[in-house]
Order: structure tokens, then C-alpha cells, then sequence
């Protein structure tokens, strides 16, 4: 029934379908200037996540502004009148852009030892580097002394500053009546980003000459990965699309069966970008090669119709051409149905990622492959319908020289070949064992690209690049008790509340827990009230402050140098104190998880400080929390596929043992792929992480192709080795050129800027490739030991 309707719908009426779907396409194709991307950091982030939630209440309390960072290098020594002089020239070029707030450099640092003043009057009249009448080389080392500088502003060899560009408020996101509203507004603030960190860059190149500048900072960063999006898609489009046309051309010789294939590939990508714009689904480094994805998929679907068809009229040379295409489309509907259905369910299982863009390429994916499906369907039958016999005809076609080497290899040696399974799975499980999974932003990127070379030297001349903060919480009970029957107290003031809030025990808490940190070697900068303490302190001739001091010294300081050393450090209101410290990045034996494990229990069992107390917070909390979650999500991941896929073959084959030997060729691969990476101690992350349920997903379709024509072979034939040398010479040919595509269309991801995505498409490309082997030697050799078929 299904035959006819197929026939009478589709078959029967080429002209007409194919004008539906040139109205499909137009339509489609329409909508694709809606087509978004995406690279904000909310992308690489848990959805809901409440760490989140309490960064921005953290960030917000004390005042954390949008900034970039330049690392200024000058081939002069900074203190001389020419560094001088370019550095100041940089600062304002910069501070006259529209969008910058203001710019903070070393020049602008307040100088408090260099004058003879009382504490009070050195800082409400600070010099800085740029004052006239100042010592520079005294300043200078004053500034690389300092304890809230050094390694901050300036590097500890004195030949790398920092310049800190503060970015203006956005406009706050109003209210709107439609989502479309809310996107132009956010790919306006987009395209604005986009434009400043041109500009910077422009200012930057009028400087090159006489210094090394490296840009960093998030809206940088952000920016950056846009175009490397971007980059990828039309890499990878056009990579995957010209090696696509190569192999149509090394495999049938010929240009309509190039031509004919390619229109289904184009097609599909064109409907599903104009869908994704209509739906209003941002694409991200995750997502950015769904494109290459969907054509890899669909030549695949494109390439086992087009054999079949083939085949089919070289046996049925007497059929007609419209009877040939119903009957390749009856032979392989259902298996295609379920690689389609196989495909679908690796993709679902990452909708348990937690990660909205994640789950989103899981979704994107599967409507993908259900539009590649009814594209190919459709769209190649129709072409094929209008074309002339000759012109569909090939020329007797060669065995395959591989494929019969397989064949050969696989009857005559099958004791090897379970023996090498065997090895195969020894060693997966020592590999899998291994595996862990890290957030080194850094190493995410190339080391030709700005985002690496400006965080390595922030990295490694100004104290960190990952950054993380400790708030202590203190109960709202002003002074300590032993301070409180002090009669100075009285003159302060009974109504200002804020000068009782500095008692030595919250400050002692904070430098307690300030030195600890600076004690772990994966920590750089660390800032604190502590180190504010620490510099009035050797100001007031090395007698610490008490009490009562620092009180007064915290109303009398001028606001403007209150709200850069003090308020990022202390918020009165909320009874608290931040502790900001970052993270050296690139540090190789570094262990991130450990790190953060090690502070939470150091705080409260070696330095003890009760579990209310404390709280971490940061991009290092928000990383982590990812990757832990996708390690988490990564068993009901293969837990799902395997599942899912082994009952399809229940369902396809209904037989339990054939079902056996058609997945287990298929899992064995995916999980030997996670023992390489573990072996070579490349560490899971957001990419790398979903490679195994997506190699069974794309690999178990070989499987069914092979079982499904040796079951419909073997009724015919009745002898199991021959069956093989025949499926080998058939349907072996179809699964040797969709993997060829396969593997060299994820090695195209090479050309990634993004770290991930290579590891990505290396070790899914390198799946691939086992997973064909296993599946034209592992597979019929199984076959072959078990006899799944009962002869007549």
C-alpha cells in the first residue's frame, strides 16, 4: 500500500513535485537571510545554571564593568620619555573612541610613597608617572612593588604593562512585543561589538612598530569566535561540498551522477537554513558544522540510493526506468528509515547535556536528517524521472579491489580477527579509564590566533587569565566585642554605620585566607582588601592600622580612589569581602576540578572557616560545572544510544542475535575511539565529548545496509561465505565510498580555529574509519561463527 501511494504521489507525477519542491526551496531559501549566529558566552554555558545566577549578583555588588585588555610590550624601557609618550599617545587614541568609557594604564596608577605626606594627604593627592616633577624610576618600582599592582598592571620583569579599557554601559534591553524586535536589538549590540574591536584594532596597527600589542578581554573574545563560526561554515561547506563532488566523480565517472546527488545535498542545507532562520535557532561553536554534518549525511543517503539503482538496472535491464526507481526506493526505504532513525537517536541523546546549544544541535540535527530523508526521497527520483536511459547508464564498473581484499581477509581469518576485537576491547577499557575531562580555555584555540597569544602572555606576565573569586560572608553585627568599649568610636559618628564595619577580626579572616591562596602554585594574581592593608600599611612606616584608622582612612579616601581599590573588594551593605584571584590557564599539569575541590576543603577544614561562610564563584566555577555536567551526561548518553539503537535492530531484524552482531561492531569502535583519547591524555570536552554516541549513531548505518542485503542475498544464495564475497562486491562498494566521504568530510574540520572542533572531526573521521572495517571484517566474520540465517 505504502508502494502505491509512493508510486501514484511521487513516482507518477515528477513535473509536479518538483515544482512543489522548487516553491519548498524558494521559500526555504527566503528565510535563510534569518539565519543567526551565535558566540556569547551564555553559549558555553549550563542553561539555569545557579553558580550563574550568582556570579551576576557578585559582579553587579561590586561593580564589575565590560573591559578589554591590551598587553603593551615596548622595545624601549616603559619609564623612558618615548615609551612614555607612545603609551600615553595609545591611551588617548583609545579613550577617543565613543563606545570606551575610560582607560586605565600604568601612567595612571596613584604614586603614594613619593611624596612626604601624611597617609590622609597622599591620597587625596596622589601623583602618577605622568605627574610633572616625579621621579619615573621611583615611581616605577614603587608600582613593581606594590603588592596590588605588580603582576597586575605590570609584569614582574618590568617589560609588559597591562592597559585596562572599560567599555560604556549597553543599553539596557527593553521589553518587547516579539521576539524578532528582541534579535534586531541583540544583533545590532553585536554588530556594535563587532565594529569597536575593529576600531581598536586600527588604532592598535599606528603602534605595531614600536611595541608588542596583544588584544584580549570577553567582547574580544567573543567577536573572535563569531568569525571563526562563520570561518568554519564556509570552510567546512565548501571543503565537504568539493570532496563530495570528487568522490561522485572517482565513483561513478560520470556528470549527471554528480550533478543529481549534489541537488538533494544543496537542498536539504537550504531548506534546513531557512528553517533554523523561521525557527529562530542561533547556530554556535557548537553547531557551526552542521552544514558540512548535513551534507556528509545526505551524500551518504544519496550514494547507497544511487548504487542500488545502478545495480538494480544492470540485473532488470529489460525495466523500465520508472519501474527500476520504484523498486530501488522499495529496497531501500526501510533501511534507510532506520540509519535515518539510528542517526536521529545519537543526536537526541544530547538533549541530556544541560547545555541549551548543545541540546539545540541535537534537535537541529534531527530535523536535518528528517529533511534530508524526504529530500532524497523525493528530489533524486524526480531528476532521475526526467533524464533519458543512456544518460543514467554507467559503464561496467570493476570489483573492488579493497572490498574483495576484505572479503578475503574475513573467511579465511576470522580466529584474527576476533582475537584483535578482543585486544581492541583490552585497550579501549585501559583508554576509557584514563579519560577525564578538563576546561583550559586556552588551549581551545590555535597559537597563531589573538585570543591565544593575548591570554598566554596575560597568562604569563599579569597574573592569570581565568578568574576566580571567594566571598566571605560575615554576620551583620558591627564591631568585635573586644573593640567595641573603645570611647574613639563615639567620634565617628553614631549614625555612619560604615566605619564600625573594619574589625580586625574580619580583616585578619580576609588575609588568612588571601595568603593561603597565593600559596597554591596554579593561582597568580591574587587581590583583596588585604592587599589594600598591606600597602597603607607600609605607608603608615610598617604600623598596622587599627580599628579606629582604618575607619577614618576609609571616609576620608576620594571616591574616585575608593571605587578602584576598595569597593571591588568590600561591600558593607552585604556584610561581605571578595577575594579576586585568576587562574593560570596554561599551566599543563593543571587540574581545575582538583583545584576547586582543594579550596572548598582547605577553607573549611585547614583554614575553618564554617560552609555558610564562603563561596566560590567565577568563569572557573561556570567552566567546570559544565564539563562535569557533560561527563555526567555522557553515560545516559550511550546509555540512550545503545539502547535505543540495539531495540531498532530488534524491531528491523526480529532477531535478538542478529541485533547482537549488528551493534556490536558499531559500539566496539565508538568506545575504542574514547580509549585513544584517553591514551593520548587529550582531555573531554564539549565536542570531543559527544563523539562516541555520534560515531554509533553514524556508523551503525554501514551495519544495517550490510545486514539487510546479506538477509536478502542469503535466501537466494544459502551459503554464508559466498553471501559475504557477494555483499562485499555490492553493498560493501556503497559502504566503502559513504565512509570515504564520511572520514575525509570530518577531516575537513581541520582547518577549525577552534581546538574542539578538530579534535572533533580527527577522532570522528578516525571512528568512522575503524567502524568500516569492523563492519566489513568483525561483522560478516560474526555472521559467519553464529549463522543468525537458517538455511532451507
Amino acid at each position: 500500500m505504502l508502494a502505491r501511494i509512493y508510486k501514484k504521489n511521487i513516482l507518477e507525477k515528477p513535473k509536479l513535485i518538483f515544482f512543489i519542491l522548487t516553491c519548498f526551496l524558494i521559500l526555504f531559501g527566503y528565510n535563510s537571510k534569518n539565519f543567526r549566529l551565535d558566540a556569547s558566552s551564555e553559549t558555553l554555558l549550563i542553561e539555569g545554571d545557579p553558580d550563574l545566577e550568582y556570579l551576576n549578583e557578585v559582579n553587579k555588588r561590586y561593580g564589575s564593568k565590560e573591559f578589554l585588555v591590551l598587553t603593551f610590550t615596548p622595545e624601549e624601557e616603559i619609564t623612558t620619555e618615548n615609551s612614555v609618550n607612545n603609551l600615553l599617545s595609545l591611551k588617548y587614541k583609545i579613550q577617543s573612541l565613543d563606545w570606551v568609557h575610560n582607560v586605565i594604564t600604568i601612567l595612571d596608577i596613584p604614586l603614594l610613597n613619593i611624596k612626604d605626606e601624611t597617609l590622609t594627604e597622599k591620597l587625596q593627592n596622589f601623583s602618577t608617572l605622568k605627574s610633572e616633577g616625579i621621579n619615573r624610576e621611583e615611581g616605577f618600582n614603587e608600582i613593581l612593588n606594590s603588592p596590588v599592582f605588580r603582576n597586575f598592571v605590570i609584569s614582574e620583569d618590568g617589560k609588559t604593562t597591562g592597559i585596562i579599557v572599560y567599555i560604556k554601559e549597553k543599553e539596557v534591553e527593553p521589553s518587547f512585543k516579539s521576539k524578532k524586535e528582541k534579535q534586531i536589538f541583540r544583533d545590532k549590540i553585536k554588530e556594535k561589538n563587532h565594529q569597536n574591536i575593529l576600531e581598536i584594532r586600527e588604532v592598535i596597527k599606528g603602534y605595531e612598530n614600536i611595541a608588542k600589542i596583544h588584544l584580549g578581554g570577553i567582547p574580544m573574545i567573543a567577536d573572535d569566535m563569531m568569525s571563526f563560526i562563520k570561518n568554519d561554515i564556509i570552510i567546512f561547506g565548501l571543503g565537504v561540498l568539493l570532496f563530495i563532488i570528487t568522490t561522485l566523480w572517482f565513483v561513478f565517472r560520470k556528470l549527471i551522477w554528480i550533478i543529481v546527488p549534489i541537488s538533494s545535498c544543496l537542498m536539504s542545507v537550504i531548506v534546513m537554513t531557512g528553517l533554523l532562520g523561521v525557527l529562530g535557532w542561533k547556530v554556535t561553536v557548537i553547531s557551526s558544522n552542521f552544514i558540512a554534518l548535513m551534507l556528509i549525511l545526505t551524500m551518504a543517503m544519496n550514494i547507497h540510493m544511487s548504487t542500488r539503482f545502478l545495480q538494480l538496472k544492470k540485473l532488470n535491464q529489460n525495466l523500465k526506468k520508472s519501474e527500476l526507481i520504484l523498486m530501488t526506493s522499495q529496497k531501500m526505504f526501510w533501511p534507510i528509515v532506520y540509519t535515518v532513525l539510528t542517526t536521529i537517536c545519537a543526536f537526541l541523546s544530547l538533549i541530556f547535556s544541560e547545555i541549551k546549544p548543545i541540546i539545540d544541535f541535537g534537535w537541529m540535527m534531527t530535523i536535518g536528517l528528517i529533511s534530508s530523508f524526504i529530500v532524497t526521497f523525493t528530489l533524486l527520483p524526480t531528476l532521475l524521472n526526467f533524464l533519458e536511459d543512456k544518460k543514467v547508464s554507467l559503464q561496467e564498473s570493476q570489483k573492488s579491489k579493497i572490498t574483495s581484499s576484505l572479503s578475503s581477509f574475513t573467511t579465511k581469518n576470522k580466529n584474527k580477527i576476533f582475537l584483535i576485537t578482543l585486544f581492541v576491547i583490552i585497550l579501549s577499557v585501559f583508554g576509557i579509564s584514563k579519560l577525564e575531562v578538563e576546561n583550559s580555555f586556552i588551549n581551545y584555540f590555535k597559537k597563531n590566533t589573538e585570543i591565544y597569544k593575548g591570554m598566554k602572555l596575560i597568562d604569563d606576565k599579569l597574573g592569570g587569565t581565568t578568574p576566580l573569586d571567594i566571598i566571605i560572608k560575615f554576620p551583620n553585627n558591627g564591631v568585635d566585642s573586644e573593640e567595641s568599649e573603645s570611647d574613639d568610636w563615639d567620634d565617628l559618628g553614631e549614625d555612619d554605620d560604615e566605619k564600625y564595619w573594619f574589625t580586625k577580626d574580619k580583616v585578619n579572616k580576609i588575609d588568612k585566607v588571601h595568603k593561603y591562596l597565593e600559596t597554591l602554585p596554579a593561582v597568580g594574581k591574587v587581590l583583596s582588601f588585604s592587599s589594600i592593608v598591606e600597602v597603607a600599611t607600609a605607608l603608615n612606616d610598617g604600623r598596622a592600622l587599627g580599628t579606629l584608622e582604618m575607619g577614618v582612612l576609609y571616609s576620608k579616601i576620594p571616591d574616585t580612589i575608593k571605587k578602584e581599590i576598595v569597593d571591588p573588594y568590600i561591600s558593607i551593605e552585604y556584610s561581605e569581602a571578595r577575594i579576586n584571584l585568576r587562574i593560570k590557564d596554561s599551566l599543563p599539569d593543571l587540574k581545575r576540578n582538583d583545584l576547586i575541590n582543594k579550596i572548598n576543603y582547605d577553607l573549611e577544614n585547614k583554614l575553618g572557616l564554617e560552609k555558610d561562610e564562603f563561596k566560590l564563584a567565577g568563569v572557573l566555577i561556570l567552566f567546570n560545572n559544565l564539563l562535569q555536567s557533560l561527563f555526567k551526561s555522557q553515560i545516559l548518553t550511550l546509555g540512550f544510544v545503545m539502547f535505543g539503537i540495539f531495540a531498532m535492530f530488534i524491531v528491523l531484524f526480529k532477531n535478538v542475535k542478529l541485533s547482537l552482531i549488528g551493534v556490536i561492531p558499531n559500539f566496539i569502535a565508538a568506545f575504542f575511539i574514547l580509549g585513544i583519547i584517553g591514551i593520548l591524555n587529550i582531555p573531554l570536552d564539549m565536542m570531543t565529548i559527544t563523539i562516541a554516541a555520534i560515531t554509533i549513531g553514524i556508523a551503525v548505518d554501514n551495519s544495517i545496509h550490510y545486514i539487510y542485503r546479506f538477509k536478502e542475498e542469503f535466501k537466494t544464495i544459502e551459503n554464508y561465505e559466498k553471501t559475504v564475497d557477494y555483499c562485499h562486491s555490492t553493498v560493501g562498494i556503497a559502504i566503502l565510498n559513504t565512509s570515504i566521504t564520511i572520514v575525509f568530510g570530518f577531516s575537513i574540520l581541520v582547518f577549525s580555529n577552534f581546538i574542539p572542533t578538530i579534535y572533533f572531526g580527527v577522532f570522528t573521521g578516525i571512528a568512522m574509519m575503524l567502524a568500516m572495517l569492523s563492519v566489513l571484517t568483525l561483522l560478516p566474520a560474526l555472521l559467519i561463527k553464529f549463522k543468525p540465517f537458517q538455511t532451507k
